[in-house]
Order: structure tokens, then C-alpha cells, then sequence
């Protein structure tokens, strides 16, 4: 399964890079997008590695063109995410934070100098709140943000958040949110957009379209 990630370019719209790559063998449990013509590529490893593995593999992507290498170890393990920034080839960040539901959880990452760029996602770590308080970390920390799934809730929060510069554009997610919802995003000649004649996310759940996956 192939992420596509996109680029915050400014004002209320994001810009995106994808393209899923078959030039390197995926295995269980990662995903891997690039590379690109003109943009690198990401691999997400769920911290499947030991911080060993994980430098000679990043030697390996960067013969890629990897410049997203998300949770190399475990994101438990700060000092190890220290140690594969701080050794990692150059142009590779750092990325991970996915899994935080609460703000001490992303102080921690950040104050341990753990991470290229902070990962959050708004379904884990309180909402709008939550996302927007990782965001105000993030800038305090003088660390780029990146949302985690979920592109339809995130786009607006993305394009509010300063120190925001990637949303990610997942299939699945992106599959049942159109299938689910009224008025998710779609890109328009390279960009997203929040809805400005919507209220709120700009969605309405499709009831009579979701009925059918209700239990007996």
C-alpha cells in the first residue's frame, strides 16, 4: 500500500507528491511512496528495526532518493530516533509521533531532539485542540509538523498550522471518507483546499449510504 504525501505551500491550499514505488521490496507492516521525478520519496517502518538495522537500511533509501524515513525504531525509543537523526544520511529526515495522545508525549520527542519532523494525528491526541497544541510545540521547538492520516480532518487543521508542511493522503482513509462523506477533498490541478462554503470540516455523513454497514 502506497501514502502519498502532501506539501503545505502557503496560504489555505496544500500541494502533493505521489507516486507509489516498485523499485524496492516492501515487506509486512511498511509503507513506501516515491521516488518522484522531481521530489523524493518516504518509507514508514512502524519501528520494526533496531537502531542498527535501521542506519544500514538508511543508507540503503538514500541510493533511493528516501527523504522521509518515519518510526526507523520504535517511537519509545528516544534516544535511538536521536542517534538515526543525528547519523542519518543527509537530506533523510527523521520523522515520527503518530501514536501521541497527549501533549507530554510530544514534549518529551521534541525536548530529546528526537525527530526531523513531528508526526500528529488528531484522531489520537485530543482533536482540533490536541493537534493545534502539538502544532504550537512545534513551533516552539523551531520543528516542521506533519498530520498522520485522516486527510479530510486534517486539511483545514493543516492549512491553520504554521509549522505544518505535510498531510498525508492515505488510500484507505481516502477511499471511506468519499464513500462515507459529502464534501471530501479532492485535488484540484495539484492542490487541496479547504471548502470555504461549508461549515465546519466541510462534511456530511452519508446516513443513508453507511446503512448498509450497520450490524444486523
Amino acid at each position: 500500500m502506497a501514502a502519498s504525501v502532501f506539501t503545505r505551500d502557503g496560504g489555505r491550499s496544500v500541494a502533493f507528491t505521489a507516486r507509489a514505488a516498485d523499485t524496492w521490496p516492501a515487506r509486512p507492516g511498511t509503507r513506501i511512496a516515491g521516488p518522484h521525478p522531481t521530489r523524493p520519496g518516504r518509507r514508514t517502518i512502524n519501528g520494526a528495526y533496531t537502531c542498527k538495522q535501521a542506519l544500514w537500511f538508511a543508507e540503503r533509501l538514500a541510493e533511493l532518493q528516501v527523504a522521509w524515513f518515519e518510526e526507523p525504531v520504535s517511537s519509545d525509543d528516544l534516544a535511538g530516533l536521536r542517534l538515526l537523526r543525528d547519523r542519518a544520511p543527509a537530506g533523510m529526515a527523521i520523522s515520527a509521533g503518530e501514536y501521541g495522545y497527549d501533549l507530554p508525549y510530544f514534549r518529551r520527542m521534541l525536548e530529546a531532539g528526537a525527530v526531523d519532523i513531528l508526526q500528529a494525528d488528531a484522531t489520537r491526541c485530543g482533536g482540533v485542540t490536541g493537534f493545534l497544541g502539538a502544532a504550537a510545540l512545534c513551533e516552539a521547538f523551531l520543528v516542521p509538523l506533519s498530520s498522520h492520516c485522516a486527510p479530510s480532518l486534517h486539511l483545514p487543521l493543516c492549512c491553520a498550522a504554521r509549522p505544518a508542511i505535510h498531510l498525508e493522503w492515505f488510500h484507505d482513509h481516502v477511499r471511506i471518507e468519499h464513500l462515507l462523506f459529502d464534501g471530501a477533498p479532492d485535488p484540484v490541478d495539484g492542490r487541496l483546499a479547504p471548502a470555504d462554503d461549508r461549515p465546519g470540516f466541510g462534511l456530511v455523513f452519508k446516513e443513508q449510504d453507511a446503512r448498509c454497514f450497520e450490524n444486523p
